[in-house]
């Protein structure tokens, strides 16, 4: 398992969620990070989700 990390920020830049969570790969990352974003209502938000290397598998603006 592979360590990810899901940064969510509002407007001012002040950050809204700052979590970590485990995944096989970078596929399986980009899915439960979507689903975490949906639940907690942060997809319209600036995010970004990287991986262990710092690749950027989810960003939004």
């Amino acid at each position: 398992m592979r360590t990810y990390a899901l940064t969510v920020f509002n407007k001012t830049g002040e950050k809204l969620l700052d979590e970590t969570f485990k995944a096989e790969n970078d596929q399986d990352a980009k899915k439960i990070g979507e689903e975490r974003l949906e639940k907690e209502g942060y997809l319209e938000h600036t995010h970004r989700c990287v991986s262990p290397e710092a690749k950027l598998i989810l960003f939004h603006r």
